[in-house]
């Protein structure tokens, strides 16, 4: 029974786990980057384009602050597997999303 041992009080200083200060922000962050796109809609502030573009630039910097301050994927001291796969899947995404998106537009078939 000695040997298992579980639970917050079995960690070491070496983990990579965040500070108070470092959620807070991230929190703080992640709520303004909510609250942005949903007062742009909400009030119709700008046309459609302009609240889609607003929409995908909070989505993608709420993605970035989720990473760095809740997943902590820079305070990493061993290999990076785990930012190389998420880059390889970002960029599988992108090739299909934009692929079927050009196939959807420029398919001479279909006009």
């Amino acid at each position: 029974m000695a040997q298992h041992q579980s639970g917050a009080g079995s960690h070491g200083h070496d983990d990579s786990h965040g500070s108070v200060k470092s959620y807070v922000i991230g929190f703080i962050l992640s709520i303004v980057l909510t609250i942005i796109p949903l007062g742009v809609v909400m009030n119709h502030m700008l046309s459609r384009t302009s609240t889609l573009v607003v929409i995908l630039a909070t989505a993608v910097l709420q993605f970035l602050v989720q990473l760095f301050f809740f997943m902590h994927i820079r305070e990493s001291n061993g290999p990076r597997w785990n930012v190389m796969t998420l880059i390889f899947g970002v960029v599988i995404l992108l090739t299909i999303v934009g692929g079927s998106v050009w196939i959807m537009e420029y398919n001479m078939v279909a006009h």
